[in-house]
């Protein structure tokens, strides 16, 4: 697996983690030389006013605040690969089953770019080829709206990489089925089909220890479920348990399911649910919705008090394990993405006149960055990205909840947080 090359950090003027996010943010700013839109873009990324983007074969769209009352509609088109250009592309992710297991880990192979470049495939966009349009009335190319919509697109591509693929024609459903065909004509293997005998079964230790490298991961997304039955595939249990267990028929299938569902991640190269601690195990179980009595037995099998309990429960569904970690426990962070953060947020390359971000009086401690006044704070995590808190007031005293979704952006985390503390 080609490790994934971080692009260099840049001040405030940093948004993407990732070399291919920080490829396309500089595909972005190569485009223009009008330094002023690409800052307020940058400005309005940076507070939230970029809308839910929207990703399609082609073109990026979200509506983007200005100074009107209604959202500007921002688009940015790109072109798509032609077929030819796709068996290329194809191809040559195929001929590496790393390069597969990359793509579903959330990695840009380098190497492939540099091959699909080599043969006249850009994945990657050229400066020349982002197409910018808005509803607003700025001539600029691009306007500022645009510009703000690239910048936080930028934060997608650093989560999925699948996103260049569905903008350049393909979505990652596609891409996928399509590896699966390859690699299954490279390895010489094909599925079973109709009712032609599969042999008898051997053990798991020895079936892992034959393996040869040539597995394509599945993706958990997009796994084929069977026709007429629930999307585990799995036969409904009829057998009820003994009389005076704690758990019901009911209780069996949902575990049943879950562990379906965790086979699959698993399958995938999502390893990380190997290493659960107890606590971490409930804390995900309660996470997947389930009823109020199982709560309460998860919390009572944990020992933690319901509000600590909830409140594991609220940071995975808002940051995934790392947003476990981080409410767990303060952290030690990298000084210097935590002295980026600070000037981030003291000093921030704003261009709306405003002084408002620099009355910002923040207080330090390890991984954490407190506005006391305001009552909001942002946590780094061991995932490179800052995790919204506000203090919430229940029970006997305040304290801090996790309260919006991760972000790799200092400055939107902290303006997240104060939507929230608004809503409280």
């Amino acid at each position: 697996m080609t490790p994934a090359r971080k692009a260099p950090r840049t001040g405030t003027r940093a948004f993407a983690t990732t070399w291919w996010g920080q490829a396309w943010v500089d595909a972005l700013e190569a485009s223009t030389l009008d330094a002023g839109r690409l800052s307020r873009g940058r400005t309005y990324a940076r507070k939230g006013m970029v809308g839910p983007v929207t990703v399609t074969p082609g073109m990026l769209r979200a509506e983007v605040e200005g100074s009107n009352p209604w959202p500007y509609d921002a688009a940015v088109h790109l072109r798509v690969l032609t077929d030819a250009q796709w068996d290329t592309l194809l191809d040559a992710i195929a001929a590496q089953v790393g390069r597969t297991a990359a793509l579903l880990d959330g990695e840009m192979p380098a190497d492939l770019v540099d091959d699909a470049r080599t043969a006249r495939v850009p994945l990657l966009p050229e400066s020349s080829e982002l197409d910018p349009e808005c509803s607003c009335p700025d001539w600029g190319y691009p306007c500022k709206h645009a510009a703000a919509l690239c910048y936080a697109t930028a934060v997608h591509l650093d989560d999925d990489p699948f996103w260049l693929f569905t903008l350049r024609g393909r979505t990652k459903d596609t891409v996928l089925t399509a590896l699966r065909t390859r690699r299954q004509m490279l390895t010489g293997t094909a599925s079973t089909t109709g009712d032609a005998p599969c042999g008898e079964g051997v053990p798991a230790r020895d079936a892992f220890a034959a393996w040869n490298g040539t597995f394509t991961p599945p993706n958990p997304e997009t796994a084929d479920t069977v026709p007429g039955e629930p999307d585990t595939a799995l036969t409904p249990l009829t057998t009820e348990p003994p009389p005076g267990t704690p758990f019901t028929l009911d209780d069996l299938e949902a575990l049943t399911r879950d562990t379906a569902q965790r086979a699959r991640s698993l399958a995938a190269g999502h390893a990380a649910s190997l290493t659960c601690a107890p606590v971490e195990d409930a804390v995900r179980l309660a996470a997947t919705g389930v009823s109020e009595d199982w709560f309460h037995q998860l919390v009572r099998a944990t020992g933690l008090a319901p509000l600590d309990f909830a409140r594991l429960v609220r940071a995975l569904r808002h940051g995934g394990p790392a947003g476990l970690a981080v409410a767990r426990a303060p952290l030690a962070p990298d000084p210097a993405a935590m002295a980026a953060a600070r000037t981030a947020l003291l000093d921030p390359d704003s261009d709306d006149g405003t002084d408002a971000a620099r009355r910002v009086r923040l207080r330090v401690w390890r991984n954490r960055l407190t506005v006391d006044n305001e009552g909001i704070q942002i946590r780094f995590g061991p995932d490179n990205r800052w995790h919204p808190y506000t203090r919430e007031d229940r029970g006997t005293a305040a304290d801090w909840w996790p309260c919006a979704p991760a972000t790799a952006d200092p400055v939107a985390a902290l303006v997240a947080a104060r939507i929230a503390a608004t809503r409280n």
